[in-house]
C-alpha cells in the first residue's frame, strides 16, 4: 500500500462553530470513542467539517449515505475538496433490478432481471482497488456497501505487479490476467480486456475508461510500461512498476469454483432427500434440476446464473457466518461517517430482514438451496461489530445514535451565511384555508414561494383544486411523481410558473429552494411518522435558505413533537442571532442558480410527454441513446448528481415503453 497524506484544498477556513465541532470530534477520536454525533443544522457546512476531520485523522475513510443522489452530491464535493487524493464512489451497480422471488399464494415465480450499469461497475472496482492501493482514499457509498463481495484475501491474491527490467513468462502473464477476470480479444480494447500484438501486450484496467496500459517486451524482459490515450495514442505516463487489480469487484478463479462443486452437490442430495421425506416431490425435482444445471454451467464456464447464491462455498465461509463486504477491504482502523444518520442507519438495519423474507420462500419451495440464505446483506449487529470509529451526522439524530452517546452530541448550529432558522407560528385549524390564502398573497408581493404539506392524498388534491379555482398558480407534487416530472416541477416552481407547491412527504432531496419563504404544515398535531419531531424539524429546515423563512403549524393542540421542534428552532435562532451581532453579519437569502432540468430539451419533452406524437420503438431507442450520451458526459465530469438523474429518467422511459 502507498501511504500518502490527505490534502484539503479550499479557499475557506472553518468558521462559526465549525472549529469547535472539529476540535471536539477529533478529541473524541483520540480518546477512542466508538460513536460520536455531529448534530448540524441545515446549511452549516457539515461536509466541510467532515473534510477537515478526514484531513487531520489521515486514515482511509468510508462515508455512508442513504441514497444514490446524496452519494453523488457528496462525491462531487469531496472530489473538489481533495483533488490530489483518491475519492471514490460505491453504489449499487444496477440501473434496474428485479430480485428473484416466489409468491406462494399465486404460485408465481419471478426470475431475477437486472440491467447492470457498466460505468458504476467501473467505479465500484476503482473504489476497491484504491482502498487496497492507497491510504489516502475516501469512498462515498450507499447501503450497497453492506452487501456481499468477494473474499478480500482471494481478491488480493489475484493482484500482481509488473516491473520494468523484470523477466516475464508470457503464458504465465496471460494466465494471471485470465484469473483476474480479464478476457482476451483481437479487436478493440474495452474495460477488462487484453490483447497481444507480437512483443506488445495491451490491457484496459476496469477502473479506466479512456486509457489503456501498453507493455513492451524484448527478449522476455519488460522494456517499458506506459499509459496510453485510447483515442489519440498519446503516451500519458510511464511507470517503473504497475499494479494489476482484478477486472471486477466480484472475483473467483475457475479453479476455486470447481473445487466447491462437490460441496454444492452434497447439499443438493441432502435437500432432495428432505423434500421427499416431507412428501414434496415437486420441490425435490425442481431443486435437483436447477442446481444440476448450475453446477454443469460452473464446471464448463466458471459461471452460472445466480452464482452469488453459492458464495458461502466460494468464499470458504462457515454456515451462518457474515458475508464479506466493502468494509472488509478497509484496514481495521479506518474512519466511518454515516451522513443523514437518522435515515441511513434504519435503512441499514432493515436490509437483512427484507432479504431473508424473500429468500426463505425460494428455499422452502425448491428454487434455491438453503445456502442461498448466506448470500445476504449484513445484519445490523454485524455492521456494528466491524467498524472501528463512527461519526454520525444529521440535523435530527435518531434514537440509536443518541442512545449510544448518552444524548451527548457535538453541535454545529451557526451558518457562515448568517441565515437563521425560520420563525414558527402555531395557528388554529378553524379558518386555516383563508389564513393560508392571506399568507400566500404576502409572499406573492415579495416574489417568494410557498409550500403546503398535508397528511393525506385527498387533502392535498382537494386543496390544490381549491387554490387553483381561486386563481393561484399551484401544483401538487404527489408520491407517484417520477424523476422526469419531479425535476421539471421543481424547476418550474423556482422560475415562478407555480407560486405554491402542495405535497405530503416533502423531505426528499431536491427541495433546496432559496425562493421558498413560507411552509404551511396542516394537521401538525397529528402525531406519527410525518409529524414526528424529526420530520417537523426537517420540514422547517426547508425554509432556512431564505431570510424571510417562516413556518406556520396549523393545530388545535401542541404535541410533544411540535413543542420540541419549536423550542429547538428558537434555541438555534438565538445562537445564530448572537453570532451575527458579534460578527457584524447581515443575513441574506442564499443565491442558487436555476439550472434547466437535465431532460428539459424540447426534443425529449416533445418525444416523451406529448400525447399527440406516437414514437416508434426505433425512435424511442434513439432518444434513449442521446440521453445515455448525456449521462456519460456528466459521469466523466464527475457530476454524478446529474448523471444519476439522467439514469433515473432512462429507467422510467424504458419502464413506460416496456423496454428492457
Amino acid at each position: 500500500m502507498i501511504y500518502k497524506d490527505f490534502e484539503l484544498v479550499s479557499n475557506f477556513k472553518p468558521t462559526g462553530d465549525q472549529p469547535h465541532a472539529i476540535e471536539n470530534l477529533l478529541n473524541g477520536l483520540k480518546d477512542g470513542k466508538k460513536i460520536q454525533v455531529l448534530q448540524g443544522a441545515t446549511g452549516t457546512g457539515k461536509t466541510f467539517t467532515m473534510a477537515n476531520i478526514i484531513a487531520k485523522v489521515n486514515k482511509p475513510t468510508l462515508v455512508l449515505v442513504h441514497n444514490k443522489t446524496l452519494a453523488g452530491q457528496l462525491y462531487s464535493e469531496f472530489k473538489e475538496l481533495f483533488p490530489n487524493n483518491r475519492v471514490e464512489y460505491f453504489v449499487s451497480n444496477f440501473d434496474f433490478y428485479q430480485p428473484e422471488a416466489y409468491i406462494p399464494s399465486t404460485d408465481t415465480y419471478i426470475e431475477k432481471n437486472a440491467v447492470m450499469n457498466q460505468e458504476i461497475e467501473m467505479l465500484r472496482t476503482s473504489a476497491i482497488n484504491s482502498v487496497l492501493e492507497r491510504s489516502d482514499t475516501i469512498i462515498v457509498g450507499s447501503v450497497a456497501s453492506i452487501y456481499g463481495l468477494s473474499d478480500p484475501d482471494e481478491y488480493f491474491r489475484l493482484v500482481f505487479d509488473i516491473r520494468v527490467g523484470e523477466k516475464i513468462d508470457i503464458k504465465e502473464f496471460f494466465n494471471k490476467l485470465v484469473n483476474a477476470q480479464y478476457t482476451r480479444t483481437n479487436m478493440d480494447l474495452d474495460r477488462g480486456l487484453f490483447r497481444s500484438r507480437g512483443d506488445i501486450i495491451e490491457f484496459m484496467p476496469a477502473s479506466s475508461k479512456d486509457t489503456y496500459i501498453k507493455v513492451d517486451i524484448f527478449d522476455d524482459e519488460i522494456e517499458s510500461i506506459k499509459k496510453v490515450n485510447f483515442v489519440t495514442g498519446e503516451i500519458i505516463e510511464s511507470y517503473k512498476t504497475f499494479p494489476i487489480f482484478p477486472a471486477y469487484d466480484h472475483v473467483a478463479t475457475h479453479q476455486r469454483i470447481l473445487s466447491v462443486c462437490d460441496k454444492i452437490m452434497e447439499e443438493l442430495r441432502e435437500r432432495v432427500e428432505y423434500f421427499k421425506s416431507q412428501g414434496k416431490p415437486l420441490e425435490a425435482e425442481r431443486i435437483d434440476m436447477r442446481v444440476r444445471q448450475d453446477v454443469e454451467s460452473s464446471i464448463e464456464f466458471g459461471m452460472c446464473p445466480g452464482i452469488e447464491n453459492y458464495s458461502l462455498y466460494i468464499d470458504g465461509r462457515e454456515k451462518g457466518s457474515r458475508p464479506f463486504c466493502l468494509i472488509d477491504y478497509f484496514p481495521k482502523d479506518f474512519l466511518l461517517f454515516v451522513d443523514e444518520s437518522h435515515a441511513t442507519l434504519p435503512q441499514i438495519r432493515g436490509m437483512y430482514a427484507g432479504d431473508r423474507s424473500r429468500k426463505e420462500n425460494l428455499v422452502n419451495y425448491g428454487f434455491r438451496l438453503p445456502t442461498a440464505l448466506d448470500n445476504r446483506p449484513l445484519k445490523f449487529e454485524e455492521f456494528e461489530s466491524i467498524y472501528n470509529q463512527l461519526i454520525c451526522t444529521s440535523a435530527t439524530p435518531g434514537p440509536y445514535e443518541l442512545e449510544k452517546t448518552n444524548n451527548k452530541v457535538v453541535e454545529q448550529i451557526i451558518r457562515p451565511t448568517g441565515l437563521l432558522d425560520p420563525i414558527i407560528h402555531v395557528r388554529k385549524t378553524e379558518g386555516q384555508i383563508d389564513d393560508i390564502q392571506n399568507e400566500i398573497n404576502k409572499r406573492l408581493e415579495l416574489n417568494e414561494r410557498t409550500i403546503i404539506t398535508t397528511l393525506t392524498v385527498k387533502m392535498a388534491e382537494d386543496l390544490t383544486d381549491f387554490l387553483k379555482s381561486r386563481g393561484y398558480k399551484v401544483v401538487y407534487l404527489h408520491h407517484e411523481c417520477k424523476t422526469l416530472e419531479r425535476t421539471q416541477i421543481i424547476y418550474d416552481f423556482r422560475r415562478k410558473k407555480y407560486d405554491v407547491l402542495v405535497g405530503i412527504n416533502l423531505l426528499r432531496e431536491g427541495l433546496d429552494i432559496p425562493e421558498l419563504s413560507l411552509i404551511c404544515i396542516l394537521d401538525a398535531d397529528k402525531e406519527g411518522f410525518l409529524r414526528s419531531s424529526t420530520s417537523l424539524i426537517q420540514i422547517c429546515g426547508r425554509a432556512a435558505r431564505n431570510v424571510n423563512g417562516t413556518v406556520i403549524m396549523y393545530a388545535d393542540t401542541i404535541t410533544q413533537s411540535m413543542k420540541y421542534c419549536i423550542d429547538e428552532t428558537a434555541r438555534r435562532r438565538a445562537i445564530q442571532e448572537q453570532y451575527n451581532i458579534d460578527n457584524g453579519i447581515i443575513p441574506t437569502t442564499v443565491e442558487k442558480p436555476i439550472f434547466e432540468p437535465i431532460h428539459n430539451s424540447e426534443t425529449i419533452i416533445s418525444s416523451f410527454k406529448s400525447k399527440s406524437k406516437q414514437l416508434s420503438k426505433k425512435q424511442i431507442e434513439k432518444e434513449i441513446a442521446e440521453l445515455e450520451k448525456q449521462m456519460k458526459k456528466y459521469a466523466n465530469e464527475y457530476n454524478f448528481e446529474k448523471a444519476i438523474e439522467i439514469r433515473d429518467v432512462i429507467s422510467e422511459i424504458r419502464e413506460k415503453y416496456n423496454l428492457r
